[in-house]
């Protein structure tokens, strides 16, 4: 029994890492924080009393992982990752640019699908999750506080309800509505919506098609003739931005 709930935690690393990823906007951190939840979640076995799901059970664990994770890096000073596009420095030249590099801990860093959406997600599951890992949508996150990243998370991304969050971080309905209801407001501001296939017309549809196609082409040339004219290039762990079709060629 014992082995068979061992391999039932083991399942859901993927899930665990992805959500890790959303709270702490980090692929080195949330794949540490998602192993340290299978280590407790492993240790406490005997204690799961199987009146929510593994999953669910997980998630809690994971959650509060990261909010201890969070409150010591305030303990320290605290830290917002970022992009280098939100930093309050004006994009650079190339030609003249400094390259300045900054540790890894201070970016937002992408995480790559295969390590944050599980293999057996539904499709419906899996464009959320996608939705759910886009490096503007974590880089709103940062502006949350760590209780409101979290409830806001539990909700939207995972579908559960206000009272099930409640009792995750143990606090009260009320509070976490409250939470609820200023990280929605901040990140309303924060985070641009993304464009689907379903928003596009046939001319924007050929766009995406021509820009993939000069991509996977290495084509430079024809890669930058398709930007917009205020198209925004970074390449952490490189503090310098870059901004216009010329500069990003360059």
């Amino acid at each position: 029994m014992e082995a068979a709930g061992v391999a039932d935690i083991e399942a859901h690393r993927k899930a665990l890492t992805g959500h890790c990823y959303r709270m702490l906007g980090s692929v080195t951190e949330a794949e540490d924080a998602a192993q340290d939840t299978i280590i407790r979640a492993w240790r406490a076995l005997d204690r799961f009393d199987g009146r929510s799901s593994v999953r669910t059970w997980l998630y809690r664990i994971a959650t509060n992982v990261c909010i201890d994770r969070l409150a010591a890096e305030g303990r320290i000073g605290p830290r917002r990752r970022t992009r280098p596009v939100d930093e309050a420095v004006p994009s650079a030249e190339p030609s003249t640019a400094e390259l300045v590099q900054r540790p890894r801990e201070f970016w937002i860093e992408p995480i790559p699908d295969d390590l944050a959406i599980p293999a057996d997600a539904n499709p419906v599951e899996t464009v959320t999750l996608r939705e759910s890992v886009r490096l503007a949508f974590v880089a709103a996150l940062q502006h949350l506080p760590p209780k409101q990243r979290a409830a806001l998370l539990l909700v939207e991304v995972l579908g559960w309800s206000a009272a099930e969050v409640a009792a995750s971080l143990d606090t009260s309905l009320a509070s976490v509505n409250s939470a609820l209801q200023r990280a929605r407001t901040t990140l309303a501001s924060r985070n641009p919506q993304p464009i689907t296939t379903a928003d596009l017309g046939n001319k924007e549809e050929q766009l995406v098609r021509d820009y993939v196609a000069a991509f996977e082409s290495y084509d430079v040339d024809r890669l930058t003739s398709l930007l917009h004219h205020d198209a925004r290039f970074s390449m952490p762990p490189y503090a310098l931005w870059l901004q216009g079709p010329a500069a990003v060629r360059e």
